[in-house]
């Protein structure tokens, strides 16, 4: 059970986390297993964005996009399914129940099992330390902010008046839209325009940007604009949102290069803003940046001392899996008096569109303009695996400094987020190509592809001039000293 506000305020807690998504979770979780007093403070549902309106229900939707896709294409293996027909009550049943099967997971009884006490109501700092909930003060040695963020709604003329869907409310549709435009070509955007129109909708992805996925490699970006089109999404890059006329079931979208589009549903993916508001962040002295996102430090330590803060109200890159990973470091951090720094650098990220766009580190627009380093493609046309799926619209690129380290990946294709944990740890490490190329890979798999790029990075060193030398130095050292052992060996005899 949860604690009642007067409960909660009658004990002395280490730790108050304001917030029970993915970040206040992991950090409430891991403070009790340091043998902490942790409360959550929660005005909704544990869980958060992930559970409810984000991770799970969109791969649950994709999921099911997915099957469609396969289903139609399968006559060039000979395989003809005909007569795909789409329930999409069906279907987004198929996404409600894949969010309760994981929500005992992230429930409140769920971290009470796990040591930690759970308040329902709306938490503000109050003062340097201070924590109020209805009325109430609690009494505690440190907090850890936890709010996440929201959907942004940037101010353009007719947007707010047509009261578009969000990816927070998108799941409340009923029943497929005829005619969709997403306004927004990142990841979101192609996740869910794609999804659509392979269940049947006439999609249109406007992009203000010239390419989709304005923060990945050109190639990949191109690799699914053209799955996007095939899959029938009007595609529009270049050209941002001028106008809303009308609402969000009835209406048309003017872009700045004068073109109409109509729409029977208006789904707006133009990121985030942090959930601060009313969270009383001046009353304690913690300081936002322009852009509204708490400041924190290296250790994930606010300007108080005393107030920590994970997760996308930070304004590091707004993913569940850095979230949670800061969340932990930072709950430590305050709970044990440590100044452990936050990983920031080597952040993975992946796009669940079809094909895949998976990267990590250094991507190859910051390679172009380095002499220290070079960058090695190989396309899925060479993968054996790629070939006999008949999926080849795919590569795996690698990001080679100097001494022969990966520091960057980019992997387009099937399950490219799986293959690229791989090349994380890699460039986590410092690996170095010969490390990759030098361990035995399963075959056949689509992970083939980095490790063919890592085989080729290193035998084109091998076949540098201060390679050959040091090649040919090393053989005539040998022959040497296998001459010198042979006549040795005559001598004793």
């Amino acid at each position: 059970m949860t604690l009642s506000t007067h409960e909660a305020a009658g004990q002395q807690w280490d730790l108050v986390v304001v917030g029970a998504g993915t970040a206040g979770i992991v950090g409430a979780r891991t403070a009790a297993s340091l043998g902490a007093r942790v409360l959550v403070v929660e005005a909704d549902r544990t869980g958060g964005d992930c559970l409810w309106t984000g991770c799970v229900p969109s791969k649950a939707l994709l999921a099911a996009a997915h099957r469609v896709a396969s289903a139609r294409s399968a006559g060039v293996f000979g395989v003809h399914v005909d007569g795909v027909r789409v329930d999409f009550a069906g279907v987004m049943g198929h996404v409600r129940r894949s969010i309760a099967t994981i929500e005992p997971v992230d429930s409140a009884e769920a971290l009470e099992a796990a040591g930690v006490s759970v308040l329902r109501g709306w938490a503000t700092l109050t003062g340097s330390s201070d924590v109020e909930v209805a009325g109430h003060r609690l009494s505690t040695r440190q907090v850890l902010l936890a709010t996440g963020s929201s959907p942004a709604l940037p101010d353009l003329p007719g947007l707010r008046a047509a009261k578009p869907w969000t990816s927070d409310t998108v799941w409340d549709l009923e029943q497929l839209p005829s005619r969709l435009t997403v306004v927004g070509g990142g990841s979101v955007g192609c996740e869910l325009g794609q999804a659509f129109a392979r269940l049947g909708a006439r999609v249109t992805v406007l992009e203000q940007a010239p390419q989709l996925l304005p923060a990945e490699d050109p190639d990949a970006a191109a690799a699914v604009a053209v799955a996007l089109r095939a899959d029938g999404v009007g595609v529009r890059t270049g050209a941002g949102l001028g106008k809303v006329l009308g609402t969000a079931e009835n209406g048309t979208v003017r872009t700045t290069d004068g073109r109409v589009v109509e729409h029977d549903a208006l789904l707006v993916a133009l990121g985030r803003h942090p959930r601060t508001r009313d969270v009383g962040l001046h009353q304690a002295g913690v300081e936002v940046d322009r852009r509204g996102f708490v400041r924190v430090d290296r250790a994930l330590r606010t300007s108080n001392p005393r107030v920590w803060a994970a997760g996308d109200l930070t304004g590091h890159p707004q993913f569940t899996h850095l979230a949670g990973v800061h969340a932990s470091l930072a709950a430590s951090n305050a709970v044990l008096g440590l100044r452990r720094r936050a990983e920031t650098v080597t952040v993975p990220r992946v796009t669940y569109t079809t094909p895949e766009v998976a990267a990590v580190g250094v991507g190859v627009s910051a390679a172009a303009g380095s002499r220290d380093l070079r960058v090695v493609t190989r396309w899925h046309h060479e993968v054996d695996r790629a070939v006999v799926e008949g999926d080849t619209a795919g590569f795996a690129r690698l990001v080679i400094d100097g001494k022969g380290r990966v520091v960057g990946a980019t992997l387009v294709g099937p399950r490219a987020g799986e293959s690229l944990s791989e090349l994380v740890l890699a460039v986590r490490q410092g690996l170095r190509t010969r490390d990759l190329a030098g361990a035995t890979h399963p075959y056949p798999t689509y992970a083939d592809g980095a490790w063919n790029a890592a085989i080729a990075d290193v035998r084109a060193r091998l076949g540098q001039p201060a390679a050959r030398r040091a090649t040919a130095l090393l053989a005539t050292t040998r022959r040497s000293w296998l001459d010198l052992r042979g006549r040795l060996s005559g001598r004793g005899r």
